[in-house]
Parts: structure tokens; C-alpha cells; sequence
């Protein structure tokens, strides 16, 4: 196990070489940080954040330090950025936090709490004022010391891809559904689905090939850029289920090498550029629903309210039975719960 690691280890370092990722690599500003994210190259949402609000970062900062963010997988396999960030492979990373679910069920909890929140807000203040943040980094101290969280949040409830029209509860059983391991998988199979586990690269093969039915995937303006809305007619929108958390994290000692002023405007900028990544992906999601609602040669469907409460009963015996799997997973339900309840929406 030992020999694998260090082999997985090596084989980063090569990659992180070959792009000339260090922790002294420079652009144009006197230091430039790399972070991986989760989005794919084609993502509204990586390139939103590159235009508008990289450059922002670097003019905060005066030239003294800029972030890149790369592709998913550029460096390293998207389960492994913790381990990546924590030994200092990567600087950061800003990643799905669901991916990690197989590691402990604490970061399925924590990563999107299926069918449990209404809107990407909630849990942006589940994050920053509701404990999620500190109950991340709570799980990250146990599996991978060194992995500073800055900031968490969610920007989308994802649209659902579907080559089929799915309107109810009812629709989902026998269906073969492209879903992340771990808490969706298993609110699917509840439902009577059949879970099938692919890396979203492969998620647009197996739509168009008939190898999967339907996908939980991204944001509608993602998958309208990725163009799975040309093989798969009928979206639902809003999403029926998931709201996938995002984490910024960054190692420990280079955020020690910060001076205090740079880390301030890490955290504040964090804030900031998601919030405004939240309500653009928002805007543009609609947009694009609207114009394909008047084009007519998509089907968009939106559950009615009754079939969405029935989805999240069937989840929220997922959830109980995830938090029975481990203490930290105890915990973080926990937390999940306290948070709701606060805000009124249990």
C-alpha cells in the first residue's frame, strides 16, 4: 500500500514538473499559486472565475501572488487532491468535495446533502455561518493534516440529463443513472435506479451510446456548453437532488508562507468570487432555459413540489444511514441538522 502511494505520489510530481507547478512559479505576478478544480476544461463556471476573477485576485494583492486554476485531473486523479495539497504536489485545490466520499462517509455528508437543501444560498451560509466550513476542515485534520480550508460553498442545484422524460419519483426506477459513489448512488438505488459510476469526461460517451439513461452532472449552462442538451432532450431544471459543495483548500505551509494581508485577501476574495459565481451561473442557467424553452426541441421538466418531497424522504433514510458509518459522519449530519433547523427549514 505503501509502494502504491509513493508511486501515485511520484507520478504527480512528474505531472506537476511537466506543467512547471511549483510553489515559485511565476506568471506575471512576483508568485503565482496553482489550485485544481473540478470542472472541465469547457465549464462556464472555470472559465468565469479565470476572466473575471483571477485577475481580481492578483490586483488585490498588488502583483505579489496570482492563483491558476487548472482543468479536473491536469495534475492528479480528482480523488486525490487532498493527498496532492496536503504533501504540496498542488498549492490549493477547488474541488467537489463529494469525490473524497470513499475515503469516509463524513465527506459524502458533507460534500452534497442529497435533496436536502433548496437553493445554493442556503448552503453558502450553511458553510460560512452554519459550521460547515470548520466541520470540513474537522474531517481533513483526521485524514490529511495539512490541507487548510479557506472558504466552502455550493453555486448550483444541478440540472438532471436525461434522454428520457422523467417527471416523478415513479420515473426513476429501472433507469441506469450516472451517479458520483457514495450518498447520491445511494439515494438512487433507493429510488429504484440503478447507479452507475463514470468520471463526468465519460458522461457524454455513455448518454449518446445508451450506456446510461440519465446523469447527474452539472449546471445547466455546463452541460449546455458541454453539449449534452443535443443528446439528452429532456433536462430537468431546477435540479431534483444535488447540490454539490466546493471546497478551496491550499497546504498549510504555503498558506503559512503568506504574509498576513495575502491571506486576508485569499479569504475575502473567496467570498466574493463564489457569491458572484453563483448568482452569474443562476442568470445564466435561466437565460438558457428560456431560450431553449422557446425553441421547443428540448423538453425541460420541472418537478412539481409534491414529487420533490417524496425524493427527499427517500433521502433523508440515506443520510441516517451514512451518519451511522463513522463518528466524524455522525458529526457532520449533526451539523447539517443544527444548521437546518436554525434556518428553519426543518
Amino acid at each position: 500500500m505503501l509502494m502504491k502511494k509513493l508511486s501515485r505520489i511520484s507520478t504527480a510530481i512528474t505531472a506537476a514538473a511537466i506543467l512547471g507547478i511549483s510553489a515559485t512559479s511565476a506568471i506575471a505576478a512576483d508568485r503565482t499559486l496553482k489550485f485544481q478544480t473540478s470542472a472541465n476544461a469547457s465549464h462556464f463556471t472555470l472559465a468565469f472565475m479565470k476572466d473575471k476573477w483571477l485577475p481580481i485576485f492578483e490586483q488585490m494583492t498588488g502583483g505579489t501572488l496570482a492563483l491558476d486554476f487548472l482543468p479536473l485531473e491536469s495534475v492528479v486523479p480528482r480523488r486525490e487532491t487532498p493527498e496532492a495539497v496536503s504533501v504540496g504536489i498542488l498549492d490549493g485545490d477547488f474541488t467537489a468535495v463529494s469525490y473524497f466520499a470513499g475515503i469516509d462517509p463524513a465527506y459524502a455528508l458533507m460534500g452534497d446533502l442529497i435533496a436536502g437543501y433548496d437553493s445554493a444560498d442556503q448552503i453558502q451560509t450553511f458553510c460560512s455561518r452554519g459550521g460547515g466550513k470548520e466541520m470540513l476542515q474537522k474531517i481533513h485534520d483526521k485524514h490529511f493534516p495539512g490541507v487548510k480550508v479557506i472558504g466552502c460553498g455550493a453555486y448550483a442545484r444541478e440540472a438532471f440529463v436525461s434522454t428520457v422524460a422523467i417527471r416523478g419519483v415513479a420515473d426513476l426506477k429501472g433507469l441506469k443513472i450516472r451517479s458520483p459513489e457514495g450518498l447520491a448512488a445511494d439515494v438512487f438505488r433507493r429510488a429504484g435506479a440503478a447507479p452507475v459510476s463514470l468520471p463526468g469526461s465519460e458522461t457524454y460517451g455513455a448518454l449518446e451510446k445508451g450506456v446510461i439513461d440519465a446523469a447527474d452532472n452539472s449546471a445547466y449552462a455546463n452541460n449546455d456548453a458541454n453539449g449534452m442538451n443535443k443528446i439528452a432532450k429532456f433536462p430537468i431544471f431546477p435540479g431534483i437532488h444535488s447540490t454539490p459543495i466546493l471546497q478551496l483548500t491550499i497546504n498549510q505551509a504555503t498558506w503559512d508562507s503568506l504574509t498576513e494581508s495575502q491571506q486576508v485577501i485569499l479569504s475575502v476574495w473567496f467570498e466574493a468570487a463564489y457569491n458572484d459565481m453563483r448568482r452569474a451561473v443562476d442568470l445564466v442557467d435561466r437565460k438558457l432555459v428560456a431560450r431553449d424553452r422557446a425553441a421547443g426541441e428540448l423538453t425541460i421538466i420541472d418537478w412539481s413540489q409534491e414529487e420533490r418531497d417524496k425524493l427527499r424522504t427517500i433521502a433523508k433514510e440515506a443520510w441516517v444511514a451514512f451518519a451511522e458509518s463513522s463518528e466524524l459522519a455522525q458529526e457532520a449530519y449533526d451539523t447539517h441538522i443544527n444548521f437546518m433547523k436554525e434556518a428553519g427549514l426543518l
